[in-house]
């Protein structure tokens, strides 16, 4: 089972979502912020005995160039109720559980705010 491109596609298809928030499939060129990067991930194996399964660790890198981190917290709670909100039938496999990790907000003194937004999303051949 190969889960990864199918829940990369769901992850991009409940980010696109968000509105007035552009969403990358990785760091972009150039782009107008508020925007979300989805960062590489990685997945592991998560079998039974009995079905094939994988458990995908996702994260979303929202960039943001606002004076403060208010509009990013809000945003950074978006991303993750459209995480959250990711159908669980997906193509060959189906979405055992889907839990929030950890969020963090960082800055550098001359760039814009970066929230990023950590899941895991285990999944079960069908």
């Amino acid at each position: 089972m190969n889960s990864d491109i199918v829940v990369q596609k769901a992850l991009v298809a409940a980010l696109a979502t968000l509105e007035g928030v552009g969403v990358f499939d990785g760091p972009p060129a150039r782009a107008a912020y508020p925007y979300v990067a989805i960062d590489g991930g990685f997945s592991t194996d998560w079998s039974t005995k009995t079905a094939a399964g994988r458990e995908h660790r996702i994260a979303v890198t929202l960039w943001d160039d606002g004076r403060s981190a208010a509009r990013l917290h809000a945003l950074m709670a978006e991303v993750g109720s459209a995480i959250e909100a990711m159908p669980r039938a997906l193509e060959g496999c189906r979405v055992a559980s889907l839990v929030f990790l950890r969020s963090r907000v960082t800055r550098d003194a001359a760039g814009p705010w970066a929230g990023i937004v950590e899941y895991r999303v285990r999944v079960m051949a069908t």
